[in-house]
């Protein structure tokens, strides 16, 4: 029977190995949705996760029949692994910046949907610091906006582009761009060959976004007959292509089944709303040269 060493107060490379094998199962929900992130087999994490247990003396979750779940012990180590590997990524960059050449990380978080954006402002300036700096690993993290700015605050992200709807106090904003939304039915609707004079769209059934909105946006919807909801635009687009319900997307997502002549937008002159974007640092942060690098593409400093 192999014999794992418990913690002595040093922490090694597999201990490191172990505890990153560890965030991306907990990430992930589970063993089997982690083989292919870590692209390690199914055996292979169980053995690394048993491996760490016995070093910190205590199961970190529930595994079986019943899912996966962290114990209480198990999500303290987590959180702590995230503030470790935060520290270490922090000290590598604050290295980096000793010399010229451009190396480390870039995490950044995205809302879903902004690469048909015709601007091309996020994919131009990921484009311009890998050219700048080749060695450089950029990390994609698609998730709503709420969880962006948590990862930005806590230092697992160092920056995120969301959409503006308040400004916490410990982030810093810079303006990005606009986006138009309108409101949409797809070709089996029947709205969709009905003239825009003779539409009541109270009368028809809509989606309505369950992610945050202002205000403002919240009040278009308002006189829309919402019986079903999405998390984010790309659910919001699935059930409006089933003809049975109408909805608002941005025109940029929409713009290929318009032009496919799949779906149409409904009274655009009247159902419509602007949605403003940022990009999103934490404040205080310790200078990073990738992120400024990054920042500096983006044209917002």
């Amino acid at each position: 029977m192999k014999k794992v060493k418990k913690f002595t107060g040093q922490l090694g490379d597999v201990d490191l190995r172990m505890l990153r094998i560890f965030k991306t199962v907990v990430e992930c929900g589970g063993f089997s949705a982690a083989e292919v992130s870590l692209n390690i087999t199914r055996s292979a994490i169980s053995l690394s996760m048993s491996d760490l247990e016995q070093r910190l003396g205590f199961r970190l979750c529930q595994r079986g029949r019943s899912g996966f779940a962290l114990t209480e012990e198990g999500q303290q180590v987590f959180d702590y692994t995230l503030q470790l590997l935060s520290s270490l990524e922090t000290f590598r960059t604050q290295v980096n910046t000793l010399h010229t050449q451009l190396v480390g990380e870039l995490n950044i978080g995205i809302t879903d949907n902004l690469v048909t954006m015709p601007h091309m402002t996020l994919t131009n300036a990921l484009a311009g610091l890998k050219q700048q700096g080749p060695d450089v690993s950029i990390n994609i993290r698609m998730i709503p906006p709420s969880e962006i700015e948590l990862g930005v605050l806590d230092g697992r992200l160092h920056v995120g582009v969301v959409p503006t709807l308040r400004a916490l106090p410990g982030l810093n904003y810079y303006p990005l761009y606009g986006e138009r939304s309108q409101l949409y039915c797809a070709a089996s609707h029947p709205l969709f060959t009905l003239p825009d004079e003779h539409i009541d769209i109270a009368a028809w059934d809509a989606v309505m976004p369950a992610y945050a909105q202002t205000p403002e946006i919240k009040s278009c919807y308002q006189a829309l007959k919402t019986s079903a909801t999405a998390t984010d635009r790309e659910g919001v687009a699935f059930l409006i292509l089933t003809g049975q319900y109408i909805g608002y997307l941005p025109e940029h997502l929409a713009q290929r089944w318009v032009s496919e002549k799949r779906m149409r937008a409904v009274c655009p002159d009247e159902f419509s709303f602007d949605t403003q974007f940022s990009v999103i640092t934490r404040k205080g942060a310790r200078f990073n040269l990738v992120l400024d690098t990054y920042l500096e593409h983006l044209g917002v400093k």
